[in-house]
C-alpha cells in the first residue's frame, strides 16, 4: 500500500512532558532548601493597639529619651532647640544612658517624616544598648 503525501502518524503530534518536570521538580526542591537557610533580621515595634494609657509626662524628663521625628527628617533630643544629626543620635544616646541606665527611647515620628530617618534613630538606640524602644503616634 502507498502512503499518502499529505497524512501523517498521530504519534508525530504527542508532546513528551516528562524531562519539564523533571526541571520543575528540581527547581521546586532548589527553592525549598534555599529558604529554609534564610533568616530574616528584624526590629520588634511596639505596638499601640493594647496600650490606651499615656506614660505620665514628669516621668518622661527624668527617666525616658524623647527624640522627636520633624516633617523635614530634623531629629530633635528630649526638646532640644536645635535639631541633631543622623551621626550624632548614637553618642547623645550614650550620653543620656550614662546618667540614666535605667533609660527607655520614646520615639515620635511626624506624618510626613521617612521610615528610614525612624530606623536609624531605632538602630543607634540598639547599639547604645537601649533595648526598650517605644513608638509612640503623632
Amino acid at each position: 500500500m502507498r502512503k499518502l503525501a499529505g497524512s501523517r502518524k498521530n504519534d508525530e503530534s504527542n508532546v513528551d512532558l516528562t524531562p519539564m518536570l523533571d526541571v520543575v521538580f528540581i527547581l521546586l526542591i532548589f527553592f525549598v532548601v534555599t529558604a529554609t537557610f534564610l533568616s530574616e533580621t528584624a526590629i520588634d515595634a511596639a505596638s499601640n493597639e493594647n496600650n490606651n494609657e499615656t506614660p505620665p509626662e514628669q516621668d518622661n524628663d527624668k527617666k525616658n529619651i524623647l527624640i522627636e521625628l520633624g516633617a523635614n527628617n530634623d531629629i530633635i533630643l528630649n526638646g532640644e532647640p536645635r535639631p541633631i544629626l543622623e551621626s550624632q543620635i548614637r553618642s547623645n544616646i550614650d550620653r543620656l544612658k550614662a546618667e540614666n541606665p535605667a533609660a527607655s527611647v520614646i520615639i515620635k515620628p511626624h506624618v510626613r517624616s521617612n521610615v528610614s530617618t525612624l530606623v536609624a534613630v531605632m538602630d543607634s538606640a540598639r547599639q547604645a544598648g537601649i533595648v526598650n524602644i517605644s513608638i509612640i503616634e503623632p
